[in-house]
């Protein structure tokens, strides 16, 4: 018997706007206290450049990085050893670029949550741990690193405590990420050990930056926030740029996608949030440690503040003219770096508990009075949100739900005139990723 659709258009908005409580459970679980705790332990150790000593107990990125480990084991050893601890390293050779200028390994920490259901996908979260002055190769004056980028790291040890009481179907990574400031060592290494133990990525929420409020252009602002995300993926083929002349998705890669699924989640969720989703891989000119993944082809965003100081960057401690420059810890606002925390830990629980998106998402309606879409089914999916939003705005603003089906029609949709995407929906109304299609229906 043929399986038949079924059809959401009609129902109350409280039917398609399911939600799951246990997202407000985490917002309210991430502590500010903690946060500050955290990033005050990371400023003490005077600095955190990714040259600075190792060996001291006190002092320096070696002290740092073994106490994140320890955090992290701390945590696990609270959730029944429920995370997989370890350091993962790279071995950089003086002059590897003018920021090496000695030998050193980049060592970042990586504490693993495993999916009960789909253990080799990975969602996962960073912050940096090193810091550094204004001149970048400075490895000995003190480097406070408050904001950029203690404040990313806090949050991600916290997200850790806090998403450690809950099992997901797939995987989650929280890490500290070594060699930022030097060239994105540390994401480069992880990258390419992710492709050699093939972890099937689902993408990286990079945190650079999730302290400050008060803005160089005068803004004062403590819910706005910025995702940053490149277009297209680095590594598509010519044949797929080709394809995208003639059938769109310019602005429709998978970190693209990514960045979305963190708008919605945020303004779902944490509706006095205002997100802004920013079509650039990062800020102008300048990189994080999102792009090393991006470069190995997997989905990955940049979430930070709005409102940047620069006199509080990459800066000698000092004063002139009345400026006191530095990244010191009371120009982090903490509460500010527990939303964006919170941010982050419900987009991590939300993508965890989802079931994986379709694949061979597939498009057709060519010169037809509606657009029809296939994709293979995916096990464990209740069923499939079909989106569809106007070429020219940013997010995905309408869709037609459907269950145990592998493909639809959208009557009256003309396909030139919209893009589609395809989402698989879990029995708790969490929802995957958005795939854009990617093959032609030509009958």
């Amino acid at each position: 018997m043929k399986k038949l659709a079924t059809l959401l258009f009609m129902l109350p908005l409280v039917a398609l706007a399911q939600v799951d409580t246990r997202i407000y459970d985490i917002i309210e679980a991430v502590s500010a206290e903690r946060i500050e705790k955290d990033i005050t332990t990371l400023v003490n150790f005077g600095t955190r450049h990714t040259l600075s000593d190792t060996t001291s107990a006190t002092t320096g990125i070696g002290a740092a990085r073994r106490w994140i480990k320890k955090e992290f084991e701390q945590i696990s050893s609270d959730c029944n050893n429920c995370l997989e601890v370890f350091y993962q390293k790279n071995f950089v050779p003086k002059g590897d670029n003018a920021r090496i200028v000695k030998d050193v390994w980049v060592v970042n920490v990586v504490a693993i949550k495993k999916g009960t259901k789909y253990p080799n996908r990975y969602i996962i979260m960073s912050g940096d741990i090193d810091s550094r002055i204004s001149d970048p190769n400075n490895y000995t004056d003190t480097s406070p690193g408050a904001n950029d980028n203690a404040s990313g790291m806090a949050g991600t040890l916290e997200a850790a405590r806090v998403l450690s009481k809950y099992d997901f179907e797939s995987s989650i990574i929280f890490v500290g990420l070594s060699g930022e400031e030097q060239g994105l060592y540390g994401g480069k290494g992880l990258a390419a050990y992710a492709k050699e133990k093939n972890w099937d990525i689902v993408g990286i929420l990079n945190n650079d930056m999730i302290g400050n409020i008060t803005g160089v252009d005068g803004i004062v602002s403590n819910t706005d926030f910025r995702i940053f995300s490149e277009p297209v993926p680095p590594t598509e083929t010519e044949n797929q740029r080709t394809a995208r002349r003639f059938y769109g998705g310019e602005v429709d890669g998978i970190s693209r996608q990514l960045a979305r699924y963190v708008h919605k989640m945020t303004k779902t969720y944490m509706p006095e949030m205002n997100p802004m989703l920013i079509y650039r891989l990062d800020r102008f000119g300048r990189g994080g440690h999102h792009r090393p993944f991006n470069d190995a082809g997997f989905a990955g965003i940049r979430i930070m503040e709005a409102h940047e100081n620069y006199t509080q960057q990459h800066q000698d401690l000092r004063t002139e003219n009345g400026i006191a420059y530095g990244d010191v810890l009371e120009h982090v606002n903490f509460n500010y770096a527990k939303k964006l925390t919170a941010v982050n830990a419900i987009n991590l629980a939300g993508i965890a508990w989802a079931p994986p998106a379709p694949t061979q998402v597939k498009i057709g309606g060519i010169v037809q009075p509606y657009a029809k879409l296939v994709w293979e089914e995916v096990p464990g999916a209740k069923g499939y949100k079909v989106y569809y939003r106007d070429t020219t705005s940013p997010t995905w603003d309408n869709f037609k739900y459907v269950e145990n089906v592998k493909g639809t029609t959208l009557e009256g949709i003309v396909l030139d005139n919209y893009f589609f995407g395809v989402a698989a929906v879990g029995a708790d109304g969490h929802e995957s990723i958005v795939v854009f299609p990617t093959g032609i229906i030509r009958n």
